[in-house]
């Protein structure tokens, strides 16, 4: 199958952990691959490993950070230039985190992972529509968390972050459903990564453990950009299910309780 006629998938923070991972599973499936990352170094590494596995015509890839607004254009660019201009899926994925009580992280990492996290996921978005509206049944799928579902204490911004997520999701989800276009978001609890390891340890994960792999996430993802079901929101494991259940039916202050409770607050 020539590379335009495959379908496509361009991937924010995709040089390893779960972005890599989804780029595995969508390149397994005979997806075009486009790989974009920060890091160029490593980058290269999931490159070699993506092509020695499927072969080089089936991924492009380069650096990208997606707090620049030119840079963002550059890479959609370079992607529709692989893909004929079009794009089945559109994954969110680049993101960081800074973990410890708010007053004890600087205001530039509030800041930065308020640029990478949500104006990143925006920037892109946005970048992407022309491309996601030529293209048949087109999806766009934003890597949230379940601190989107309660705020979780030591990870205030990154919360913060996720909840916008959430609500960008839930409003585009509605904006974009007369353009064929489906938006949704995908809500692991804690993930076996780099991006969990690099950081101080929440007092959560003594209680709830480190339960998912990137691969557990990935296949979530799959199922959400080839499910024929319109949903939403998207919990990975049984962690962030009940989570998701439990804010809809229990009322604010249990939650927030047990929340307290979790984290020794």
């Amino acid at each position: 199958m020539a590379t335009r006629d495959r379908p496509s998938v361009l991937i924010s923070g995709a040089a390893r952990g779960i972005g890599l991972a989804c780029a595995e599973r969508f390149a397994d499936a005979g997806y075009f691959v486009g790989l974009y990352d920060l890091d160029a170094k490593l980058l290269a590494g999931a490159v070699e490993q993506i092509s020695h596995r499927w072969g080089g015509d089936r991924c492009c890839h380069a650096a990208l950070d997606v707090r620049d607004h030119d840079a963002v254009l550059a890479a959609v660019a370079h992607f529709a230039e692989h893909t004929g201009g079009r794009m089945n899926v559109l994954l969110n994925n680049a993101g960081v985190m800074s973990v410890g009580r708010f007053e004890t992280v600087s205001a530039a990492e509030h800041q930065r992972t308020i640029a990478v996290n949500l104006q990143g996921v925006i920037e892109l978005t946005h970048a992407s529509f022309e491309l996601l509206r030529r293209t048949e049944g087109a999806r766009v799928i934003n890597m949230s968390s379940i601190a989107a579902i309660h705020g979780v204490p030591e990870m205030a911004s990154y919360s913060a972050t996720k909840h916008a997520v959430r609500g960008f999701t839930e409003a585009l989800e509605l904006e974009w459903a007369g353009d064929d276009i489906r938006v949704c978001d995908v809500m692991p609890a804690f993930v076996d990564t780099n991006l969990l390891s690099s950081t101080t340890k929440l007092s959560a994960e003594d209680l709830l453990g480190v339960r998912l792999s990137p691969a557990d996430v990935a296949q979530v993802v799959w199922q959400a950009a080839t499910s024929k079901r319109r949903r939403t929101h998207w919990p990975v494991g049984p962690q962030a299910t009940l989570a998701y259940r439990v804010d809809k039916l229990a009322p604010a202050a249990l939650v927030r309780s047990a929340l307290k409770w979790m984290t020794k607050l």
